[in-house]
């Protein structure tokens, strides 16, 4: 009997422990809360990007919330090599791309909670002037993984590789040019890198491989990568 209540207590103890926490924690670390892309990232927003990812009907109520503006794209007819599904044109965000950006609908909420939460915030702390433009080499390609035969997420429209930043003052932060060469543009770079990682399912940088080293490649997929 005393075997049983120590087992008892060990199951009963966390699952309370657990139950107190989602109940007592701000929604931005509650995984189950309501997908609020305007929401400071926290311990569950990686877990509500997912979630968003899984569930299209959740993903695009959370871009119209956001005030995210995008054109509805029908899907791709069943079994093309590339094909794009529960995806859009984007629009306007809160800031401009250089590129048309075709993308899923889980791919754009994470793109930006990082441009809101991450990179914006990170230009003026670090940089002293807004982003003006974020650059980028696009999105929606059909192609493989450089050096593989495996297609590159980038052929199902959830993958974005953003090559440098803009400023209003003119300054243009790329990251061929600053990654890895030390200074306040080298730490905008590592933290904008960094703070992909928590929300993406895959983010790779120049120190990746070569094929990276001018980029960074920020995916939605079913991998689980930070390099």
């Amino acid at each position: 009997m005393t075997e049983f209540r120590a087992w008892l207590l060990l199951i009963t103890v966390p699952a309370l422990c657990v139950a107190l926490f989602l109940w007592m924690a701000p929604p931005r670390h509650n995984p189950f809360a309501p997908v609020d892309l305007t929401e400071r990232p926290g311990l569950g927003t990686w877990h509500k990007l997912t979630r968003a990812k899984k569930h299209p009907d959740v993903c695009f109520r959370a871009l119209d919330e956001a005030g995210v503006r995008y054109t509805l794209l029908e899907d791709s007819p069943k079994g093309e090599k590339c094909g794009l599904y529960n995806g859009l044109t984007l629009d306007q965000s809160l800031t401009p791309y250089s590129a048309t950006l075709r993308m899923t609908c889980a791919e754009t909420a994470a793109l930006y909670v990082w441009e809101r939460h991450v990179a914006r915030p990170a230009a003026m702390e670090l940089l002293g002037s807004p982003i003006a433009r974020i650059e980028t080499y696009g999105s929606f390609s059909c192609r493989n993984i450089a050096g593989s035969g495996r297609l590159s997420e980038h052929a199902a429209a959830n993958a974005i590789d953003i090559s440098g930043f803009r400023l209003k003052d003119g300054r243009l932060i790329d990251v061929k040019s600053f990654w890895g060469k030390g200074g306040k543009e080298d730490r905008f770079l590592h933290r904008l890198h960094s703070g992909a990682c928590d929300l993406f399912s895959v983010t790779l940088g120049p120190d990746y491989n070569a094929a990276h080293k001018d980029h960074f490649h920020m995916d939605m997929g079913s991998g689980r990568a930070c390099e």
